[in-house]
Parts: C-alpha cells; structure tokens; sequence
C-alpha cells in the first residue's frame, strides 16, 4: 500500500497555471503507477492522467490532452500535474492515486480497480 498527500491546489483565473504534487511513502513507490483523477460537484469521479512506473508512457484524458502535463520524481517519491490554460470546467478536487497496474487502462474507471487514493486538492478555476 502506498499512502499519498496531495497538494498545490487552489484559486486561478481562467488561462493561468497550477502545479499539484503528490507525495507517496511507502517502498512500494516505484513499483507503481501513478496518476490523477477529479470529481467537480455533482459528477463523477473521472480519469485525468496517467504515468508508467518508469515515467516512460503517459496517458491523458482527451479534455486535458496538450494543456496538462503528468511528470514523476522517483528519487523523491512525488508525481506533478503542471496544468496550463485552466478553464472553469476544469474545477474539481483532484485526487492523486496509485496502483501496480501502468496506468493505460485507467481511463475506464470505475471499472478498473485502483490501489491507493490520497485525500484530494481543490482546484477552482474563475472566468
């Protein structure tokens, strides 16, 4: 099991940036896939991104693709959401998450079952 905080959320503006961060314990860490998921207000949870154990493949969500970016430190055991060009659409709690699986089939979930979830980030995007 891998115990996950996230943080960097919060307030922008519409076309600014925000950069969440992830910090995992757990020796395990490397081993796992890591990623991010959000839930705005009265919506599911849904799939953001993805990235390998190695760091060599990354997934996105379609709605994300070319604006955000997923990277992953192993030597600091921390993942990063860099998010370019927010929307306000793009307003929910962001959820860090990590599971031995490499993250490709991760834009099925719920169907898929993923290990470990951390308590979440607000980030609010204004117009």
């Amino acid at each position: 099991q891998v115990h996950l905080v996230e943080s960097g959320g919060g307030l922008v503006q519409a076309g600014g940036s925000l950069r969440l961060s992830c910090a995992a314990s757990g020796r395990s860490f490397r081993n796992y896939a890591m990623g991010w998921f959000r839930q705005a207000p009265g919506k599911g949870r849904e799939f953001v991104s993805a990235i390998s154990w190695s760091g060599g493949s990354t997934y996105y969500a379609a709605s994300v693709k070319g604006r955000f970016s997923i990277t992953r430190d192993n030597a600091k055991n921390t993942v990063y959401l860099q998010m370019n060009g927010l929307k306000p659409e793009d307003t929910a709690a962001y959820y860090c998450t990590a599971d031995p699986s490499d993250g490709s089939t991760w834009y099925r979930y719920p169907s898929v079952d993923l290990a470990s979830w951390g308590q979440g980030t607000q980030v609010t995007v204004s117009s």
